[in-house]
């Protein structure tokens, strides 16, 4: 197939996370600024015999055996494809797509909604589909509040649910080192534990002139869901000890509702050197180190 017809899902990292409000309908109202690391699911459309309407998936990878046991028509990859398809009122050829899974699930990095996004990319250009920028925002939308930013791909402010997002002009290169020790954590039950009060709106400074300017900025917000979530499941604040005892780290935290976290390093040839340090002390644990992305 085609190169043209294969996607990356890259790996949302939450730098800080501000619950700020809680809507009537009981969605929380969020200020975070999300950038996205190399480290991804890859989807590739397969050719099939044509038989109309018809999605279908499959999925190999490290982390593959977990999907396998849902219903695919769960899967937020077959969803996505569904509603692009009925959104375009169209009769479109079959669409067989393969997810290789190399994100833990659950773990709060968006491998979810990446994936959903990035089929929601790859079928736009296979079906050759009109959308606008807009359309396709709204769309990722009705599949999740975490799928817009996604759709994206690159560093953004994320406000509202998440739907409202803004861009920045310029994200300094820096490295990053990605840890999940294996334990899901449920996102409701974290915000179900969190006892704070409502965080304010970041005041962020933009006027970054490198890396350690953006590490400090990051560094005086937090992550409001990190505490509730080390007291659910306590090996996340020992990752993040581990993480923040590596040499020239500048900042461990807690990506989105957990249990990944990440540490920040001045490059990536640096943060690679560090997860494979990591990995040598914690062989069970997922790591990965490398640099972010942007579309």
């Amino acid at each position: 197939m085609d190169s043209q017809f294969q996607e990356s899902a890259y790996a949302k990292i939450n730098l800080y996370l501000h619950v700020t409000g809680k809507r009537p309908d009981g969605y929380h109202l969020l200020d975070s600024m999300a950038i996205f690391a190399e480290a991804a699911d890859r989807l590739i459309l397969l050719p099939v015999s044509p038989q109309e309407g018809k999605i279908s998936l499959e999925i190999t990878g490290p982390f593959a055996s977990e999907l396998q046991r849902m219903d695919p028509q769960d899967n937020l990859i077959v969803r996505a494809a569904n509603i692009l398809a009925k959104k375009s009122g169209k009769d479109l050829p079959s669409a067989h797509i393969l997810l290789e899974k190399n994100l833990p699930v659950a773990s709060g990095i968006g491998g979810g909604s990446a994936d959903a996004a990035a089929t929601l990319r790859l079928l736009k250009r296979y079906w050759e589909l009109p959308f606008t920028e807009q359309e396709m925002h709204d769309i990722a939308l009705t599949l999740g509040a975490d799928i817009p930013v996604c759709l994206q791909s690159q560093a953004l402010r994320m406000e509202g649910i998440g739907e409202i997002l803004t861009s920045f002009e310029h994200i300094p290169s820096f490295g990053m080192v990605l840890v999940n020790h294996g334990e899901a954590v449920s996102t409701q039950e974290v915000f179900a534990k969190r006892e704070a009060a409502f965080s304010n709106r970041a005041q962020l400074d933009l006027k970054w002139s490198g890396f350690q300017s953006l590490a400090r900025t990051i560094s005086e917000q937090h992550n409001d869901l990190q505490e509730p979530a080390c007291k659910i499941k306590p090996t996340i604040k020992k990752v993040l000890d581990e993480i923040q005892s590596l040499p020239d780290c500048r900042l461990a935290r807690m990506s989105g509702s957990g249990a990944t976290c990440f540490g920040l390093f001045d490059t990536p040839e640096i943060a690679k050197k560090m997860a494979s340090i990591l990995t040598s002390r914690n062989p069970n644990w997922w790591v990965w180190g490398g640099g972010h992305h942007n579309l």
